[in-house]
C-alpha cells in the first residue's frame, strides 16, 4: 500500500543495492514549497564488507517494487523423522559367560494422564512338587487325589483285617488267650526262676479228701530236659503231634510225708490251635484216664521219692491247655514203695463213693491238687510277664 501523509510525494526510498554499484543521484524536490522544504541528506553507502551470505536463509530481500516492508515469513518447523526400529541387543561371548550389551538407551518417557495404563492381577500360579507343569489354585490334580484314597482304603483294610483275625480267634484285650500270653507262657521254661513254677511250699486249703486242708512241700527237682523215658510209649505217641521243646518236672510229699507226687511241665512247639486240637482230641477219646497212657514219675536219689517207680503210681491226672503251649501232669503213689496193679485216675479216685486204695488213701487228691494249683502259679507268671506298665 503507497504511504500516506506529508511528503509522501517527495519519492519513494531506493531499495538497498548490490555492493559495487553506483550510486545513483537523488532528484531535488520539485512543485509547489519545494523551496521551503530542506534538502533530505543523501543516503550513505552500505559497507563493502557487506556478504550475501549473512542473510538469513528463508527470508528474501525487498524488491524495488514494493514500496512498504513486508512480513518475511517464519519456516515451518521441519517434519518428524520416522522412528528407527529398535535395533537387537547384541551378545558378545566372553570365555564361558556371555555379555549382554544393547545399543538403544532407554529413555523413560513421562506418563500421557490421557492415556493410563490398566492393570490386571492374574491369579497366582502354583506347582506340585511330583510336577514341572503349573496350574492355578484350586481342586488338586486327580492322580494325588486318587494316591491319597487308596492309601486310605488300605489302611482300613488292614485295620479291618487285624480285628477280624483277633475276633475270629477268639482273642480279647483282657483275656488269657491273646497271641502275645501264650507266646510269653512258650518262653517261662527259660527265663523264669524255678521257685515261681515250683514254689518250696504249696499250700492246697480245701485239697484233700471232705474239703480238707492240703499242704506239700517239694523234695527234688529235675533238671529241665527232653520227653524221652517220661512217658508211657502210647501217652508219648499221643503227644507227638504237639512237639516236645522242654520238660521240666519236680516231686513234692505231704505233711504227713507218706504221700510223694511228681509234677511235670511239658513245653510243646504247638501253636493255639494245635493244642486246640489236641485237647479235644484227649477228651473225645479218653486218653487222660487210660492206664496204658499214663506219665512216669521223677524218683530222685537220696529223697523220699527215691522208690518212686512205675510200678508205684496209684492216681494220675493229665491237662491239654489251650492259652499256653503247655501240657500239666502229675502222677501219685506212696513213699514206702508199695505198689498198685490197678492205678486209678484222679477224677475216679476223688469220688466220694470210691473204695479203691488210691482213693482211700487220698493220692487222687495228692495229685489233681498238685496240679491245679502248679497250673494257676503259671498263669499268673504269664500273667505278670505280659502286663503292660500303668
Amino acid at each position: 500500500m503507497p504511504p500516506s501523509g506529508p511528503g509522501a510525494a517527495e519519492g519513494r526510498v531506493a531499495p538497498p543495492s548490490a555492493p559495487g554499484a553506483a550510486e545513483r543521484p537523488v532528484a531535488p524536490p520539485s512543485g509547489p514549497g519545494a523551496a521551503e522544504r530542506p534538502a533530505r541528506p543523501p543516503v550513505p553507502p552500505r559497507p563493502s564488507t557487506f556478504h550475501p551470505s549473512a542473510r538469513r536463509t528463508g527470508a528474501p530481500w525487498e524488491t524495488p517494487s514494493e514500496t512498504t516492508t513486508r512480513l518475511r515469513p517464519v519456516p515451518a518447523d521441519p517434519p518428524a523423522a520416522a522412528p528407527s526400529p529398535p535395533r537387537r541387543p547384541e551378545i558378545r561371548l566372553s570365555g564361558s559367560a556371555e555379555s549382554f550389551t544393547d545399543p538403544t538407551p532407554h529413555v523413560a518417557e513421562p506418563p500421557d494422564p490421557a492415556h493410563r495404563p490398566f492393570v490386571s492381577l492374574a491369579a497366582p500360579d502354583t506347582y506340585d512338587n511330583d510336577t514341572v507343569q503349573p496350574h492355578t489354585g484350586g481342586a488338586r490334580p486327580r492322580p494325588r487325589l486318587a494316591a491319597v484314597v487308596t492309601c486310605v482304603v488300605l489302611g482300613l483294610g488292614l485295620i479291618g483285617g487285624a480285628v477280624t483275625g483277633s475276633w475270629l480267634s477268639g482273642d480279647s484285650a483282657g483275656g488269657a488267650g491273646k497271641p502275645d500270653a501264650f507266646t510269653a507262657a512258650g518262653a517261662l521254661w527259660h527265663s523264669i526262676p524255678v521257685d515261681e513254677l515250683f514254689p518250696p511250699t504249696v499250700d492246697g486249703e480245701g485239697a484233700g479228701p471232705g474239703g480238707a486242708d492240703r499242704a506239700w512241700t517239694r523234695i527234688a527237682v529235675a533238671p529241665d530236659s527232653g520227653c524221652k523215658d517220661a512217658f508211657d510209649p502210647l501217652l508219648r505217641k499221643a503227644l507227638a503231634p504237639a512237639g516236645c521243646l522242654r520238660l521240666l518236672r519236680a516231686t513234692y510229699t505231704d505233711a504227713t510225708r507218706s504221700h510223694v507226687t511228681t509234677v511235670g511241665l511239658l513245653f510243646t512247639k504247638a501253636d493255639s490251635a494245635a493244642m486246640g486240637t489236641l485237647r479235644a482230641r484227649f477228651n473225645a477219646q479218653g486218653l487222660d484216664r487210660r492206664r496204658d497212657l499214663m506219665p512216669r514219675p521223677y524218683a530222685a536219689q537220696g529223697t523220699l521219692a527215691a522208690g518212686f517207680g512205675d510200678a508205684q503210681r496209684a492216681s494220675w491226672t493229665v491237662s491239654v491247655l489251650t492259652d499256653a503251649p503247655v501240657v500239666v501232669y502229675a502222677v501219685s503213689g506212696f513213699a514206702d514203695g508199695r505198689t498198685f496193679t490197678e492205678p486209678q485216675p484222679a477224677e475216679d479216685a476223688m469220688k466220694a463213693d470210691a473204695t479203691t486204695p488210691a482213693a482211700q488213701g487220698g493220692l487222687g487228691h495228692d495229685a489233681q491238687g498238685l496240679a491245679d494249683r502248679i497250673e494257676r502259679s503259671l498263669r499268673k507268671t504269664v500273667n505278670s510277664a505280659t502286663e503292660k506298665p500303668s
